[in-house]
């Protein structure tokens, strides 16, 4: 007799197959693609503020407190809002926003595909937004346009959409890594973001993409850590419980914006105007906030620096948070083009600064950073990500543990007072539904055994024609199909009331018998040990609604199964997580025990 095993050798733990190596070949092609554009999406930024402020056509670095336009100063964002707003009416409407849902909505619903307009408007709308004091960073469209290029390359290629999709998020993550010098917080973002799997055919490019990326820039010398900070703070029970607080601070922070950003979008939604000039008055606030609190404009990484270091007094950090909040929301409320990260990090900072006074002794910068990450992490809802994104770029591994513990924490806090992040809100706004949660496929652990109806109804192969027409119109008959079985209890195929039909549309007499009309017909068959993930593709395959279970030892009718049993499969994994009990009694034997959470 063969073992059980006999008929799933070809089963492993991954279905990756030796192609990954191509699509992680042609990976390094778009991490090197994603790495240039994202050097030169720094480079526009840079010459478009020294235009904009100070009327220097030069990628030097200068100060914006140089700048000779005072009061005036107050239109250079509502002018660069302007040309974003044309931009995207007569160019493409993906500019508008910060790119992430844009991208994670061409992953899921696009077939991964980007358009050509969007790799060059994207980065430049970005770098005339940022460059005129827009309060935004350049990581989201840097995503966006590395993962276009990805898209554009891989729509070059004879691959498949999925493959597609790992080549549109290979150049999100080297994109990434070129701005931030964090490929280890970039492969995070891709798994918990953008991927929506954790497979080796998809992990293995992505992480090759990044790594090449981070690769390459240290060869070009660009700077990593970008924001070095050696402080930390000893773990104790006090120290755990500052890491908390600053945990549920982040989160509740993280809430409230998610509520500016779209509460700004529904204004402007409002407004009696097309869209196009919705970012003036966005540029117009910024403006303002701009004569108001100057730090709050731009990417702001001198703001970061400065936290880090402990230079930003709580009062200047509180007046910092606030501008940067309000001016954050209502431009990207506005639709205009700018990334979310950055400005994250620095209201989170600013809040970390702002609480420092009354959380356990630390080294300077210490409850800032622990606030930047949190708040990233409860934000986007990827902990993790913010996690190894503190990390690398501070360089500092030793803050591991109270980052994730305050990441974790903020994360908590948004999942459970939030339907939707900041990410995924606009997404739901389009009439779509995303379930960002990661679980193992019931059917992929359940054998056809464990639920085919064992009791079969079958026909014999000698019946007629015009007795299997008797029987299957018969008032007593249960079933819309059935199988046929020699003598030797074989199954010969199914009949169904449209197989009666065709039979009788070609003519064939009244008493051929069912296995004649059978005979050199293919069959679909399923075995009681083959997993009920491989027979939901076989009945989608076959197109048919049951299947004959057949021993493999000898080919023997065993059962029948159909998609009722699968769905009954679903029920029981909702059981397992609806139904609640204590395996464990300590009081009377057999009595139910209450579930924790439950109503008395």
């Amino acid at each position: 007799m063969k073992s059980a095993h006999a008929g799933n050798g070809h089963l492993r733990d991954f279905t990756t197959d030796p192609r990954v190596l191509i699509i992680a070949a042609i990976a390094v092609v778009v991490a090197t693609a994603g790495l240039f554009a994202g050097i030169a999406l720094l480079k526009l930024i840079r010459l478009a503020t020294n235009v904009a402020y100070l009327g220097q056509f030069t990628l030097a670095e200068l100060r914006l407190e140089d700048t000779p336009l005072g009061y005036a100063a107050v239109l250079v964002p509502v002018i660069g809002a302007l040309i974003i707003g044309l931009m995207a009416r007569f160019g493409s409407e993906k500019i508008r926003g910060h790119g992430i849902p844009e991208a994670i909505e061409a992953i899921l619903l696009g077939r991964s595909r980007l358009d050509a307009k969007v790799a060059v408007l994207k980065p430049l709308s970005s770098a005339i937004s940022i460059g005129s004091g827009g309060p935004f960073g350049a990581e989201g469209p840097i995503i966006m346009t590395g993962g276009a290029i990805g898209s554009l390359i891989a729509q070059m290629l004879p691959v498949s959409d999925n493959e597609r999709k790992t080549l549109l998020v290979a150049g999100a993550a080297a994109g990434m890594t070129t701005v931030f010098g964090t490929p280890i917080a970039a492969i995070m973002l891709a798994v918990e973001l953008l991927l929506f799997e954790w497979t080796p055919r998809s992990f293995i490019p992505v992480a090759v993409a990044a790594v090449v990326a981070e690769v390459e820039r240290t060869l070009l010398h660009l700077p990593g850590p970008i924001f070095p900070f050696s402080g930390s703070m000893e773990a104790s029970v006090a120290g755990l419980g500052g890491w908390v607080l600053v945990g549920i601070a982040a989160g509740l922070l993280s809430g409230l914006l998610t509520q500016m950003v779209y509460a700004s979008e529904d204004a402007f939604q409002k407004l009696p105007i097309h869209w196009m000039w919705w970012p003036m008055i966005g540029g117009l606030v910024v403006g303002i906030g701009g004569l108001i609190e100057p730090q709050a404009l731009g990417v702001g990484y001198d703001n970061i620096a400065n936290m880090l270091d402990g230079h930003v007094l709580a009062a200047a950090a509180l007046t910092l948070l606030v501008v940067k909040a309000i001016i954050w929301s209502v431009a990207l409320g506005s639709g205009t083009s700018g990334g979310v990260l950055a400005p994250l990090l620095i209201m989170g900072g600013a809040m970390g600064a702002v609480l420092a006074g009354i959380l356990p002794e630390a080294t300077p910068g210490f409850w800032p950073l622990l606030a930047m990450a949190a708040t990233m992490g409860g934000t986007m809802r990827a902990p993790l990500t913010a996690t190894f994104f503190a990390v690398e770029l501070t360089g500092n591994t030793h803050m591991l543990v109270p980052l994730i513990a305050a990441c974790a924490t903020a994360h908590a806090v948004t999942v459970l007072l939030m339907r939707r992040s900041i990410l995924t809100e606009k997404l739901a706004r389009r009439g779509h539904h995303l379930v960002r949660e990661y679980r193992v496929d019931p059917f992929a652990l359940t054998r056809v055994r464990e639920v085919m109806t064992t009791k079969v109804e079958s026909v014999p192969a000698t019946m007629t024609l015009h007795g299997a027409a008797a029987f299957l119109t018969a008032p007593d008959t249960r079933h819309p199909s059935f199988p046929v079985i020699d003598e030797n209890g074989r199954v010969l195929g199914l009949i169904d009331p449209p197989a009666i039909l065709r039979w009788r549309r070609a003519g064939k007499h009244r008493k051929t018998t069912l296995g004649e009309l059978l005979a050199g017909s293919k069959v679909t068959l399923a075995y009681p040990d083959e997993y009920l993930e491989g027979l939901s593709d076989k009945l989608l395959l076959a197109n048919v609604s049951h299947l004959p279970v057949v021993s493999r030892e000898d080919a023997r009718l065993v059962g029948y199964i159909g998609w009722k049993d699968l769905m009954r499969v679903r029920s029981k994994k909702q059981a397992e997580e609806r139904d609640r009990s204590a395996l464990l009694s300590f009081g009377q034997k057999g009595k139910a025990q209450q579930s924790i959470g439950d109503p008395v």
